[in-house]
């Protein structure tokens, strides 16, 4: 079998050229001359559109290249700084991080595909973290506020709040950067938050540049940076060269997490002046003319030609209309009866032959087609034939100089009458389309592949997710997951609620190691313990959970028993030997909420630390009993507040020396409707929990204001009045603005403060509210001197008008001489401070005389008045019945 292409070869006649002059400039070739005119006008046009396209496409090109850069520098850059925010938040939580911890955390980033060239923490805004340490020692020690090239930026991060992109800057470690500063802001215990200091990234410029393609050789375009610190297209060009900007570039913005740059580009060599596809367009246009014009002037001559070459033209225009029909790009003839084959130029291309025109032989194809494809080729090709139907098929080419092709043939009967039958047909190459495929198949396995992969991440994150890393239990999330699954529990289910005792203090003095080491010891100890069918969860610090099924009360007792005893044994961690407990928190009943179980515990480890720690309690009627009582006091407080049922009593304060009034203090009573007039003892600790007390604090003031200013109108002059104000009303952030709408006199009104309040560590809220408290002219007091914690530099800081000595120092000072020298030490120190001394709990006149003879100030007590209602005071006051008693 063979096959051969044909060609269709138009061949000119010679012209008469005097016959040609003679029509050329004859009348007849006025519509030539219009038409050249037309066409001459539309030439122009066409090169002018021509320019401003080229030049579109230009610049449109050079865009798709920027954006390609612009994408990979926000993603590395923002990629880059994502990474460092965990580290930061990780900082706001352990704002006492060492460098071996920083260091740790750190170097978890550095294995992430990043261009970071080192990360520094500068507590204060000085660096002192730092990693990697090595090549980086000279920034150690680095004070931001004194480096001139970077004190702006470190200060804009900590004013805004907010992450500070600053660069490139020359590094004092050496080298060039972009330096992210992030600032932390840890929080207090007020609520509110303070300044750390600030985590700086820093970039590696060059690796940056690299990883973002603005240094790729290969690149065709020119590339400028402008926007020098993230200030864009109004700052500095720090990249590129003058001569970018100013040569009307194609500009973007790069967004960055603050701030911008603007990126501008040129193509290498400058913008082109004449479009590539000039030279072919004016051709084009040329041989359109001359194709327009020409046949205006032959066509006379092309009449007579017409009617000899009609036929010739219906049978190849025939001919032609197949090998569309076809879908024909190479064309092909195959004569059945002969086995001759013509090829026409494209497919001698496509089997790698040249374009000679030649007839082709059967070796010429089966040389071409690959071994493997021969056979089926052939095969299609002979059931067309034989069948006089549609012939298809694909196989792949061998050329000569080793590439392989695909190709796809198509082809259909044909027959002119009295001719002999042929095969006519088309083939054009498919390479792309299979290769194409290829891809799609193997993109489609690596995406398989990489889902698969994406499942098993999945499994190991929610494995995260659900133990705790240090001691691979079960974590809070897993344990809430469990009893919102299992509802209500059947059968007989007991959860025990542990917390470690002194954990804190292992914690604290020999540092996290150790408190990891006792928590693995501790977590070891209660899997020991439990049994095979036992649930053993760490929630929290120190905080274990155990969910056990079928033990009874006495069974439980004795797992606690165990775990307490085991406990209690002491651990050796590098030479120590590290002691701690456990209290146990047992809660067990059938049919209970699976949630409610775990409050229920929560409350029995609540019992067990009040009662000692290191033991069990379990829930019982008498624990839910107390939670009733305390539910239903919590309820009668809020609704006594909204009664007006918290009152101010007062007790008078005397002068020492000659027993007139010179205050009061303002006390809280609560008259409840069943019970009468209740102490603070009664309702102060579930007012705490309901953190109801800065309430009650501000009712007794107005109060106390409002009586205050009635005994004054009535004529009865107290100096002051004293109420008490709690630590968390200290804590209250509007607690100066509600103070500034009293309107209180300046040194009418002063607040006793509890000792345990004056602590040496500082509380910024606290000490913000006490000076401003001053500044209202209200004196501070300190009450119950000498049961807390307060110290001399204390009192150095705060500076009270006055200290309270409590009553349980008091008291025994009629029967106890060394009593009564620690009173007058307390004394002595006020006296050598400024400070007035108050002494409460006077209970006889023998105290008076007593503390009168120690120096003392004013005093306080039963001996002279009880506590009081507004009413029953000013009768006492204006009776000065007291007077004769001293």
């Amino acid at each position: 079998m063979s096959r051969k292409g044909y060609r269709v070869d138009l061949t000119s006649k010679g012209l008469n050229l005097g016959r040609v002059n003679q029509a050329v400039f004859s009348s007849a070739n006025l519509p030539a001359a219009i038409a050249a005119v037309v066409l001459l006008i539309c030439a122009i046009f066409v090169d002018q559109q021509n320019r401003k396209v080229t030049d579109q496409l230009t610049r449109a090109d050079v865009l798709a290249k920027v954006n390609v850069v612009r994408a990979k520098l926000e993603g590395n850059i923002n990629g880059n700084l994502q990474l460092v925010q965990g580290l930061a938040s990780t900082i706001v939580t352990e704002p006492y991080m060492g460098q071996q911890r920083f260091a740790s955390l750190a170097a978890n980033l550095f294995k992430q595909n990043s261009q970071l060239h080192n990360i520094a923490g500068a507590p204060d805004l000085v660096i002192s973290l730092m990693y990697p340490m090595k090549g980086n020692e000279k920034a150690i020690g680095l004070d931001y506020r004194k480096n001139e090239a970077q004190r702006m930026a470190a200060l804009r991060a900590r004013n805004q709040r907010a992450l500070i992109l600053a660069g490139p800057v020359n590094l004092a470690q050496g080298g060039r950067g972009f330096i992210g500063r992030i600032p932390i802001f840890v929080p207090t215990a007020g609520g509110g938050d303070r300044f750390w200091g600030i985590v700086s990234a820093v970039i590696d410029v060059d690796r940056l540049y690299a990883a973002s393609g603005l240094t790729d050789p290969s690149l065709d375009i020119d590339l400028a940076l402008i926007g020098k610190d993230a200030l864009g297209g109004g700052g500095e060009r720090f990249f590129g060269g003058e001569n970018i900007v100013n040569a009307n570039p194609v500009t973007a913005e790069v967004q960055l997490p603050v701030g911008s740059w603007q990126i501008s580009a040129v193509p290498k060599g400058g913008w082109p002046t004449t479009p590539k596809n000039e030279t072919v367009l004016l051709a084009t246009m040329a041989l359109a003319g001359t194709l327009v014009v020409l046949p205006i002037l032959v066509a006379g001559w092309l009449f007579g030609e017409r009617q000899k070459n009609y036929a010739e033209l219906r049978r190849l225009s025939q001919r032609l209309e197949l090998a569309l029909d076809a879908s024909g790009i190479g064309v092909w003839e195959h004569d059945l009866t002969t086995n001759q084959l013509v090829w026409d130029d494209r497919v001698n291309e496509i089997y790698g032959k040249p374009a000679d025109g030649k007839p082709r032989g059967n070796e010429d194809w089966e040389r071409t087609i690959h071994p493997d494809d021969l056979e089926r080729a052939r095969r299609d090709f002979d059931a067309a034939a034989a069948t006089r139907g549609r012939y298809s098929s694909q196989y792949r080419l061998l050329l000569p100089d080793g590439t392989t092709r695909h190709v796809r043939a198509r082809a259909t009967f044909l027959q002119d009458s009295g001719d002999t039958p042929k095969m006519v047909g088309a083939e054009w190459d498919v390479t792309s389309d299979v290769l194409l495929n290829e891809n799609l198949m193997r993109e489609r396995q690596l995406s398989e592949s990489k889902n698969t992969e994406l499942e098993a991440t999945k499994a190991r994150i929610e494995h995260v997710a659900l133990h705790d890393s240090l001691t691979g239990l079960p974590n809070r999330r897993y344990l809430d997951e469990m009893l919102a699954e299992g509802g209500t529990v059947d059968g007989r289910t007991a959860l025990l609620h542990l917390d470690l005792d002194r954990f804190k203090h292992i914690n604290d003095t020999l540092g996290h190691a150790a408190g990891d080491a006792m928590l693995m010891h501790a977590s070891g100890v209660i899997k020991a313990m439990a049994g095979t069918s036992d649930f053993v969860a760490r929630i929290g610090g120190d905080e274990f959970v155990v969910v056990s099924h079928g033990r009874g009360d006495d069974q439980l007792a004795a797992f606690a028993d165990r775990i307490i005893e085991e406990m209690r044994q002491p651990v050796d961690y590098q030479g120590h030997q590290c002691r701690f407990g456990v209290s146990i928190g047992i809660a067990a009943n059938s049919g209970v909420d699976a949630k409610q179980l775990l409050v229920n515990a929560d409350l029995a480890l609540y019992r067990a630390k009040s009662r000692g720690r290191n033991r069990y309690e379990f829930f019982n009627e008498e624990l839910q009993s107390e939670i009733v009582r305390t539910k239903q006091t919590a309820d009668e407080i809020l609704g006594g507040l909204e009664r007006n049922e918290f009152v101010a009593y007062y007790q008078p304060q005397f002068d020492a020396k000659t027993l007139e009034i010179v205050g009061v203090e303002a006390l809280s009573r609560w008259r409840h409707p069943r019970r009468g007039i209740l102490a603070p003892d009664i309702f102060l600790n579930v007012a705490e929990e309901l953190n109801v007390v800065s309430l009650i604090d501000r009712t007794v003031l107005e109060q106390a204001l409002e009586n205050f200013e009635r005994w004054s109108l009535d004529g009865l002059t107290i100096p002051r009045v004293s109420v008490n104000v709690s630590a968390r009303r200290l804590e209250d952030k509007d607690l100066i603005s509600g103070l500034r709408e009293l309107a209180i006199k300046e040194g009418t009104v002063s607040f006793e403060l509890v000792e345990s309040i004056f602590l040496d560590e500082n509380d910024d809220l606290v000490a913000w509210n006490i000076e401003h408290i001053k500044e209202l002219g209200i004196d501070i007091e300190i009450d119950d001197f000498g049961t807390g914690y307060a110290s001399v530099v204390s009192l150095l800081k705060l500076q009270p008008r006055r200290l309270k000595i409590d009553r349980q120092l008091v008291t025994p000072i009629t029967g106890s001489g060394a009593q009564r020298r620690l009173v007058s030490s307390i004394i002595e120190i006020g006296k050598s401070l400024g400070i007035g001394v108050v002494a409460e709990g006077v209970e006889t006149m023998e105290h008076a005389r007593i503390l009168k003879e120690l120096g003392c100030d004013i005093l306080q007590g039963y001996a002279f008045g009880r506590p009081m209602d507004a009413k029953s005071f000013r009768t006492f006051a204006q009776s000065r019945k007291w007077l004769a008693t001293g």
